[in-house]
């Protein structure tokens, strides 16, 4: 089954995306590049929600973690380590990771597993590119 999300799908701290979860070009950055057409208020309300999420060299940090970790995706509890963060400071930083789109969460168990979207990051690109 595959699940499209768009703007005004709702997640829950219980949903689960897999997967064949659809990402709407929308959810992570505008749909063209912000060169070749003005943005409306709505996507540029949207890319910069994106951009801020990216903007804490922490965040950054994180997505590089988990994009690299063995299997393409990593818990709480192997990420806290390597950045030298606290637990609840790390889960606060991928929450806001997972809230613009750029990750995607598992629960299991106790624990959370974080994977990277990789449609949102190339739509991040995208927005950001000059061609």
């Amino acid at each position: 089954m595959t699940t499209t999300l768009t703007p005004t799908t709702t997640l829950t701290p219980t949903t689960t995306l897999t997967p064949t979860t659809v990402l709407a070009p929308t959810t992570a950055a505008c749909c063209a590049p912000v060169v070749r057409e003005p943005l409306s208020p709505a996507a540029a309300e949207k890319l910069a929600h994106t951009l801020k999420a990216v903007a804490d060299p922490a965040r950054l940090r994180l997505l590089s973690l988990v994009a690299a970790h063995e299997g393409g995706e990593a818990c709480v509890c192997d990420l806290t380590e390597p950045i030298r963060l606290s637990q609840p400071t790390v889960s606060h930083h991928l929450k806001v990771l997972v809230d613009a789109g750029l990750l995607t969460r598992d629960k299991r168990g106790v624990w959370a597993y974080y994977a990277v979207v990789p449609d949102a990051l190339d739509a991040l690109a995208a927005a950001l590119t000059t061609r």
